[in-house]
């Protein structure tokens, strides 16, 4: 059920252990991943300090960029639910220096809560 809410693109909560090691050599000395959320190829990594985007690129996905937002430089944060006819929920983070906010689509399901959460959690 993971996979195929994946490709329709929900966001689907990650295990912690997995994403721990995967992205072991990326934290810094007392750094700890508090929730994942994978859509499709790419990754949402809340840590305790920062938030990491990872973007898998290309038809392999072997070419993989991360965004590191330290969540002291979010200014503002939103999100626009699904509805009836438009079936994509956004998310909106505002990051300081920015002018142009980064913006992520989720099909219509929960996880966009939990995350936009998260973010309230660690930003305010």
């Amino acid at each position: 059920m993971g996979l195929i809410r994946g490709l329709m693109g929900h966001a689907t909560e990650t295990d912690l252990e997995r994403v721990r090691e995967e992205f072991a050599s990326m934290l810094i000395e007392g750094e700890d991943v508090q929730a994942a959320y994978k859509l499709v190829r790419d990754m949402f990594v809340f840590t305790d300090k920062r938030l990491i985007v990872m973007d898998k690129q290309g038809m392999t996905g072997k070419k993989v960029s991360y965004l590191t937002v330290p969540y002291g430089s979010i200014v503002c944060f939103s999100k626009e639910s699904a509805g009836h006819f438009d079936l994509d929920a956004e998310l909106k983070i505002w990051v300081r220096g920015q002018d142009i906010p980064l913006t992520y689509e989720f099909k219509k399901d929960s996880s966009i809560e939990d995350i936009y959460r998260i973010l309230g959690a660690a930003v305010l």
